[in-house]
């Protein structure tokens, strides 16, 4: 997704991203899922220097807001310099209790899509 010069980049595991995404969102996880859980993408921040210089405008977003933080911290201090993360992400942050506590992508009404966009998905972007 391009806004004003932004790229909106899905931080979220494959399948995750496969069951819905912001519409022209790119994917590159910051953690797989693995057998035992969660495993961390070696290649998070080679692959987004490969596609995108530092200096691009990038949004990150995740499910509810966690995965995306720690994404904005760990490009950051690779040297992107732009980088907004998507507190609410896709499904909204969410309280002890369930509560939505900031909405997200979807819970917002933005456009979404199951398909991505030519380029922009894990497969097309893995170094």
């Amino acid at each position: 997704m391009h806004v004003e010069g932004y790229v909106y980049v899905d931080v979220r595991s494959v399948p995750e991203f496969e069951q819905g995404h912001p519409d022209g969102a790119y994917n590159v996880p910051l953690m797989h899922m693995g057998p035992g859980g969660m495993d961390p993408n070696e290649a998070f921040v080679q692959a987004l220097a490969a596609a995108f210089s530092k200096d691009q405008k990038m949004i990150v977003g995740c499910k509810s807001g966690r995965r995306s933080l720690r994404a904005a911290e760990v490009l950051t201090a690779a040297g992107f310099t732009h980088v907004i993360d998507q507190c609410g992400g896709y499904g909204g942050a969410r309280g002890a209790f369930g509560q939505v506590t900031q909405p997200g992508w979807q819970t917002e009404g933005l456009p979404t899509s199951t398909e991505a966009a030519s380029g922009r998905s894990w497969s097309d972007l893995e170094p």
